[in-house]
């Protein structure tokens, strides 16, 4: 679960996260990013924070300190449905619309 701590090392984490987020994916018609540099980067940004704080915060977002503000910063972060549909593609570029990745990708 995301709001918990854990006792797993970070690249035991980082495999944990990508499992949920392959599933999050599939559940919502989603894929990941196909570039395995910068997935494989956010993934682990995942796991630090959620080893720093407690919660899976967007690497790619700034935390306020503010519970109830950081709390639309977890992944999924309230944000991605609407950037999705707007720009095919979460603000982390985790996750993207089928057809916005090429189809060599």
């Amino acid at each position: 679960m995301a709001d918990e701590p854990t006792t797993l090392t970070e690249d035991e984490l980082v495999e944990e996260i990508r499992a949920w987020a392959e599933k999050y994916a599939h559940e919502h018609d989603l894929v990941l990013n196909p570039d395995e540099r910068v997935r494989n980067a956010v993934l682990r940004g995942l796991a630090r924070n959620q080893l720093r704080y407690g919660r899976r915060y967007c690497p790619c977002r700034i935390r306020k300190g503010v519970p109830e503000e950081d709390a639309k910063i977890a992944c999924p972060c309230v944000y991605h449905l609407d950037e999705i549909a707007s720009e095919g593609k979460c603000h982390c570029n985790i996750f993207f619309r089928k057809d916005a990745v090429g189809p060599e990708e």
